[in-house]
């Protein structure tokens, strides 16, 4: 039932996009329709093409010079204690709503009496009125009597009215007095108050809140504020940030509120289940894929055919083949444009993305480089030759060596202070690569050190001897070991205290590392 719940939810959250969208595109065609007669639309939550604000015609004369006197005395034998309402202010002199970028500017007057609150909401010739009767005789002098007596007289004479009335008739007068107290507040207050106000919404209901108005949408579309919900809910920066298409003035889309979007579209496919027509990418023929890097719309592969296959994600077609290697490739990593690879050969090679060309030939290992890890403009790689080095990418230059496994080392992580190395010789070591000194070594695992995970607090550890360990980077210590696993765990992804483990077993383990528990097993 719950699943059923989330799904539903986010079935209602895609028809909210789909309805935002094409509130775009109506917005466009009723600009045109109606011109510049759009400056006042919104000051209402209530819509009915009224005249002008100003337009008091449903006032009755006299109205004004009755209302200054309403407040001056109180009827001493009234039924029921008087009930003004809230009191509405305009704002305050100095402090006026922010522009808003497509001309419409809130109705700034606050109306004085029901006629002009009917004409403020839009209504003043489309009230309900009953029609099917002619007006009983004396109604006109009755109304002229009204209009004569103080305020306090006025309200008594209604509260006597609604005492006296059937319940269908105050049904009516409720359905008629109603709207005319709905107010758009958002519309009246600056837009840095009407942003944190939209703040405090969930995404779903702030889609269906910028189907109010044309101004409403504007402020829905923030950026600011769909890169709030974007960190609520953990989501990192757009891949690529492009400057906001204007769709027409005022309305642009957010990148932010796309990555959202886009999020919880994968979400909810993981939810449910479906899988679309699978691409699959055909290139390496017979020959084993042995690494896979994933990169906005880009994918790599690395192969034992000596070559890297740059891939669109999109359309799963081969945009291009990275040839320089001698050797099978056995290791890559890709940021943005450049795409590293460690090979057979013993060399790195840093190559450009976009146009396939080796920017950098890295010499230095004796053996075949089995693992890297890319941190800003510094890789360092791993070899069976037991050692690890620090190469800048745009020099091309080897900066550091680290020396200290005695077996080929199989797995490194780097979070641009410390790295840390996991090697066949069953040990885990953290080093200070600025002074090439090993700052810990971690012992425990009675067999190869397969993979690894960093964080800057904890380092998790699996290896051939089916475990995986937790530790604390700064003692050294070992805080839990999940067991659970029948072989070995041959890759891993860590992001805050949630650990998902793949391992030969055919499984895949989601653990908490805080408590050393195991979540879900997935098979």
């Amino acid at each position: 039932e719950e699943e059923e719940e989330m799904d539903q939810e986010s079935d209602e959250f895609e028809a909210s996009e789909d309805s935002a969208r094409e509130e775009d595109e109506e917005a466009e065609e009723e600009e045109e329709e109606e011109g510049a007669g759009d400056t006042g639309l919104h000051s209402s939550l209530v819509k009915t093409g009224a005249p002008e604000p100003n337009d008091n015609a449903d006032v009755p004369s006299g109205r004004q010079n009755q209302s200054s006197s309403s407040s001056q005395h109180t009827h001493p034998q009234m039924k029921r204690k008087l009930d003004h309402g809230p009191e509405v202010r305009p704002f305050p002199s100095g402090k006026k709503p922010c522009p808003s970028p497509t001309g419409l500017v809130p109705y700034p007057s606050t109306p004085t009496t029901f006629g002009d609150l009917r004409a403020a909401n839009g209504q003043g010739q489309q009230r309900r009125r009953i029609t099917s009767i002619q007006p009983p005789t004396g109604l006109q002098e009755w109304l002229r009597t009204f209009q004569s007596w103080s305020g306090p007289e006025k309200l008594l004479a209604l509260d006597e009215l609604i005492d006296s009335c059937e319940p269908t008739q105050v049904k009516h007068m409720m359905q008629v007095i109603e709207p005319q107290f709905q107010r758009d507040f958002i519309s009246l207050l600056p837009k840095e108050l009407a942003l944190y106000v939209l703040s405090f919404l969930e995404p779903k209901d702030l889609l269906q809140a910028a189907q109010t108005c044309r101004y409403w949408r504007i402020l829905a579309e923030d950026n600011l504020l769909w890169r709030e919900k974007c960190r609520e809910e953990g989501i990192d920066e757009p891949l690529h940030i492009k400057r906001r298409k204007v769709v027409k003035p005022g309305f642009s889309h957010s990148p932010w509120k796309s990555a959202y979007i886009r999020q919880h579209r994968i979400d909810t496919n993981w939810r449910r289940g479906e899988i679309k027509s699978p691409k699959v990418l055909k290139g390496h023929d017979d020959h084993v894929i042995t690494c896979l890097q994933f990169c906005g719309n880009r994918i790599v592969s690395g192969s034992d055919d000596n070559t890297l296959k740059v891939w669109s994600a999109v359309t799963g077609k081969c945009l291009r083949t990275l040839v320089g290697h001698t050797g099978g490739v056995w290791s890559s990593q890709m940021r943005d444009n450049i795409i590293i690879s460690g090979s057979t050969d013993r060399t790195l090679k840093v190559w450009n993305a976009e146009t396939g060309e080796c920017i950098h030939t890295l010499y230095g290992h004796t053996s075949t480089v089995r693992c890297m890890h890319l941190h800003e403009k510094r890789v360092v790689s791993g070899s069976r030759d037991a050692t690890l080095r620090v190469w800048d990418i745009d020099s091309g230059q080897c900066l550091h060596v680290l020396m200290g496994h005695v077996a080929a080392v199989r797995c490194v992580q780097y979070d641009g202070r410390r790295v840390v190395s996991g090697a066949y010789d069953f040990m885990v070591k953290v080093w200070d690569p600025e002074t090439e000194t090993c700052l810990h070594t971690l012992q425990g695992h009675t067999n190869r050190v397969y993979s690894l995970q960093f964080d800057g607090v904890h380092v998790v550890s699996g290896s051939l001897d089916t475990s995986i360990r937790v530790w604390d980077v700064e003692t050294g210590n070992c805080i839990h070991t999940l067991t659970g696993h029948q072989s070995l765990t041959s890759g891993m992804e860590l992001k805050d205290n949630i650990l998902v483990s793949g391992n030969a077993d055919s499984t895949v383990k989601i653990w908490d590392i805080k408590t050393g528990q195991c979540l879900q097993t997935l098979q």
